[in-house]
């Protein structure tokens, strides 16, 4: 797909982004039109680098570059737990989508070039070496479900178990 995308591929592709976000526990704004521009941003971008890069962030074009921003980006996770909405407020938490809150500006997370090349190095790791993670891991105590972040997901994308029943596993 190259320049402008048409109204029935934006239409299919926020389509199939409510079910995917609605099945992983995730919402998107509630504002259609605004999602919809957002959609034709990523769908342009697609096009334009062969994969959905966030249009609210500078791309590369270079995808081993880029992979922090594929949407959904890997900044999402913190900033609705943070902030109650993703950097270009694409996903939003539940306080937004019943409009007890609005989705305001938030800074940006993701880091400069130089830092983001240092941090994807890959450090040599050693038979018996105690690997620290970056974030702690959270357990589903319903069906098990993990994820390493700073705080549990608001609802487990397997089973819709609420926040409340995670626990910390490691």
């Amino acid at each position: 797909m190259s320049g402008q995308p048409n109204p029935d591929q934006v239409e299919t592709y926020y389509q199939r982004l409510i079910r995917e976000a609605e099945a992983g526990g995730y919402h998107l704004n509630p504002d259609t039109e605004f999602v919809r521009s957002l959609l034709e941003g990523l769908l342009v971008n697609q096009g334009r680098y062969g994969y959905p890069s966030c249009p609210c962030r500078k791309a590369a074009g270079v995808r081993e570059e880029d992979l922090d921003i594929i949407c959904p980006c890997d900044y999402r996770d913190p900033d609705l737990d943070e902030y109650d909405a993703c950097y270009c407020a694409l996903y939003v938490s539940q306080t937004i989508l019943k409009g007890e809150k609005q989705a305001q500006s938030i800074p940006e997370r993701r880091p400069p070039p130089a830092q983001r090349l240092a941090a994807r190095s890959v450090q040599e790791v050693r038979p018996g070496m105690l690997l620290r993670l970056p974030y702690p891991v959270w357990r589903c105590k319903v069906c098990g479900y993990l994820c390493a972040r700073d705080e549990p997901p608001e609802v487990c994308p397997v089973c819709k178990a609420k926040r409340e029943r995670f626990e910390r596993f490691m």
